[in-house]
């Protein structure tokens, strides 16, 4: 059964490029709503007169979604397939955003930004196993990496519409635009294949081709899979790394915007004139991660990225007024953050090799959003050491998690090169 899978082609098909595609565009606006709020908090905050600390609770909770949203999702993708799965989180975040410009207080808009994050939980790893499931091993990481610029895309748009139309349109009007990215169902529909790895699983299991004990492992609860003693330790290793992951990133980035307005002065478009700098680096990141982890293996290209996301971090929060006067230095570190920040591209093809077709998604997606979803007191915890230390004392506290980043991938197996077939990674 294996030899007609998409991911045993010896050159890529029609059908893997729709799959990039769409998995692409997913992610794109799936972080471009998840983001457009950073953006928007000091219009919202003014208008509906709240407080840094409570906009940074309103963030936190869309980022808790997420954990459920991701848990949710992913058992939803391992029962009913990939393809549709992509649709239900598309709908579900568009859904959600276009609400939040309705929003006429805390309450409403906290509610609103919550079904965002639901949604948002479930993309990315929905994008990413149907991903790792049907391209070949050994060019698996640099088109996950390609699915995975969708991030810096998705933050441009955001930097585009909440820094740069943000005052022709209002907030209210930045998050109506917003729902464009729902029409991406259609061409969902229309033109996604389902991953074949998953409809040759399904058929094995509805097909009554496995002994009775094998059966009753793969219905049984996916969540709960996690934690047997056959996948525990790897799913707790995986989810360690997504926390350091995480931690750093939400520390870069959820008050960076903030960070460059009021603790700097930059007017906003300034602001997000200087996010499109960092993004373009998360870009050339992002891409090239790939090729760098498929040429040297996963663990050292992790580690390389991480470190530069570091030091950038570090040269543009704690030591701002030793290179401030150099303009171009400043905005050379800028940019190796988002360069550094590409080690994302790494999460997705790592546990598409760890984890079985059963599982697959399942694991993914809680991994990666329970680490977000812990997030919730990030935004929150910047806010609170700003008030003593500046937003930059909190942001700094990312390039931490980048360096944990960097050493905790050497828990892991190198991966490079792995086949997925239907049952089993081998």
């Amino acid at each position: 059964m294996d030899e007609s899978l998409l991911n045993e082609s010896d050159s890529l098909t029609k059908e893997h490029y729709r799959i990039l595609y769409m998995s692409w565009a997913g992610w794109v606006f799936d972080f471009y709503d998840l983001m457009l709020f950073t953006f928007l908090l000091i219009p919202i905050g003014r208008e509906l007169h709240l407080s840094n600390v409570t906009l940074s609770y309103v963030l936190g909770a869309s980022l808790a979604a997420t954990a459920i949203g991701g848990i949710i999702f992913g058992v939803l993708s391992d029962k009913f397939g990939r393809k549709s799965v992509l649709q239900w989180t598309i709908l579900t975040y568009s859904i959600g955003t276009f609400l939040s410009g309705l929003a006429p207080n805390l309450e409403t808009l906290l509610v609103f930004r919550i079904i965002t994050g639901l949604g948002v939980g479930g993309e990315w790893a929905t994008g990413q196993t149907f991903i790792g499931e049907t391209f070949p091993p050994k060019r698996r990481a640099r088109y996950a990496a390609f699915m995975q610029t969708g991030a810096p895309i998705g933050i441009i748009f955001a930097s585009v519409v909440g820094g740069l139309l943000e005052h022709l349109i209002g907030w209210r009007g930045s998050f109506f635009v917003s729902v464009l990215p729902a029409l991406l169902v259609v061409f969902v529909r229309k033109h996604l294949p389902e991953s074949d790895v998953w409809s040759a699983h399904k058929r094995i299991v509805d097909g009554g081709q496995l002994s009775q004990e094998t059966l009753q492992v793969e219905k049984s609860a996916k969540f709960k899979l996690l934690f047997s003693k056959e996948h525990r330790s790897m799913f707790l290793r995986a989810l360690l790394l997504a926390i350091f992951l995480m931690s750093a990133y939400w520390f870069t980035y959820s008050w960076l915007p903030g960070y460059l307005h009021q603790q700097r002065h930059f007017t906003m478009t300034k602001s997000a004139l200087w996010m499109i700098v960092v993004q373009s680096g998360g870009f050339l990141g992002y891409i090239s991660f790939g090729f760098t982890a498929d040429f040297i293996g996963r663990r050292p290209a992790f580690t390389i990225y991480s470190f530069m996301w570091a030091v950038g971090l570090l040269m543009t929060t704690l030591f701002w007024n030793a290179v401030i006067a150099y303009p171009a230095v400043i905005l050379a570190f800028m940019f190796l953050v988002g360069f550094g920040t590409g080690v994302f591209s790494g999460f997705g093809p790592l546990c598409a090799e760890l984890f079985p077709t059963g599982i697959r998604n399942t694991a993914m997606g809680s991994a990666f959003n329970i680490a977000r979803g812990i997030q919730f007191f990030t935004p929150v915890a910047i806010a609170v050491v700003a008030e003593g230390y500046g937003l930059a004392g909190g942001i700094s506290l990312a390039s931490l998690f980048a360096v944990l980043t960097g050493l905790w991938i050497w828990s892991f197996p190198e991966t490079k090169g792995k086949k997925i077939s239907v049952l089993t990674v081998e």
